[in-house]
């Protein structure tokens, strides 16, 4: 049994504008998905599986799926919104699907062994998907297995302004307690600080853990988060064109309700990503040493070219 890599892209269309807009970054054209699916393939993953919405389906095949099938075994699954549990129909007023944890549970058919949800736009860095894979291999494919790999803070900020990241506080045997939102972190002359979610601002300390959306799971995982997607709905969720089902939410009621712990793996590496326009450079900078220094090919493989 291997490891699937599932990539959350159902919002790639809407936030760069189509996916002709996906910026290059890297020295050799590099995009950001590059970059995960790269290390993923390189950890023994064997499997990629794409979580999209239908209506860019021939685009995302086109530019973005025919990059990795000549490496990786790639399957396409759609983020729906009529897709819902317990035979529950979609209110008239909802335009979107329902968040990170309705993404996740959307794979459901496509995957039968251990795997790592990510998001499709951020890059991680070797060493995650490196503690990850072996996580994930160590864990087998049998009962609720959960795992995260999370980044100290101080390697997540953005030179250009403010971020929201969730600060993970761990138990004393090291595994996750809770993940609680903070917004608003920034770097200021006395140290990092953030607005947690009562809406105080606290110091954070530079190597504090925040999550930025590396989780591992067993398949066992669906059924789970089919039973709180469904609580979720009828909670009130249906009714709320906003609504979002978000997955540290999901894995926080399993916490709570004790179905299982959650292990966490850290990662040294920097956390990159374009929050801002500005960041692109600063992005761009550092995957050319990365590069350099031969941590990376370039191209990667051929996708680039």
């Amino acid at each position: 049994m291997g490891n699937t890599l599932l990539i959350l892209a159902a919002g790639m269309g809407s936030r760069y504008g189509g996916l002709k807009q996906i910026d290059p970054v890297g020295p050799s054209g590099e995009v950001m998905l590059d970059y995960s699916v790269f290390d993923a393939v390189a950890a023994g993953f064997d499997e990629v599986v794409f979580v999209i919405r239908r209506d860019f389906e021939k685009e995302f095949r086109e530019k973005v799926v025919s990059r990795y099938e000549r490496v990786v075994r790639v399957q396409v699954v759609f983020q729906e919104r009529e897709d819902l549990p317990g035979g529950l129909a979609v209110p008239s007023d909802r335009e979107k699907p329902w968040g990170t944890g309705h993404a996740i549970w959307a794979a459901r058919h496509a995957i039968t062994q251990p795997f790592l949800a990510i998001n499709a736009d951020d890059f991680y860095g070797r060493s995650a998907f490196e503690s990850m894979g072996a996580c994930l291999r160590d864990q087998g494919g049998n009962g609720l297995h959960l795992s995260l790999v999370a980044y100290a803070v101080n390697n997540t900020l953005s030179e250009f302004g403010t971020v929201s990241r969730g600060v993970c506080r761990q138990n004393a045997d090291g595994s996750l307690a809770s993940v609680e939102e903070y917004s608003g972190i920034e770097k200021a002359e006395d140290g990092i600080r953030g607005m947690d979610s009562q809406g105080i601002t606290r110091p954070l300390a530079p190597e504090t853990l925040v999550s930025m959306n590396f989780w591992g799971f067993s398949p066992a995982v669906f059924p789970r988060l089919e039973e709180l997607f469904l609580e979720f709905l009828k909670g009130g969720g249906l009714e709320a064109p906003k609504s979002e089902f978000y997955i540290p939410s999901a894995v926080s009621a399993l916490i709570d309700s004790g179905a299982s712990q959650v292990r966490v793996l850290s990662s040294t590496d920097h956390w990159l990503g374009v929050t801002y326009r500005e960041d692109r450079a600063s992005v761009a900078e550092a995957l050319s040493r990365l590069a350099q220094a031969g941590t990376y090919p370039t191209p990667l493989w051929s996708v680039s070219e």
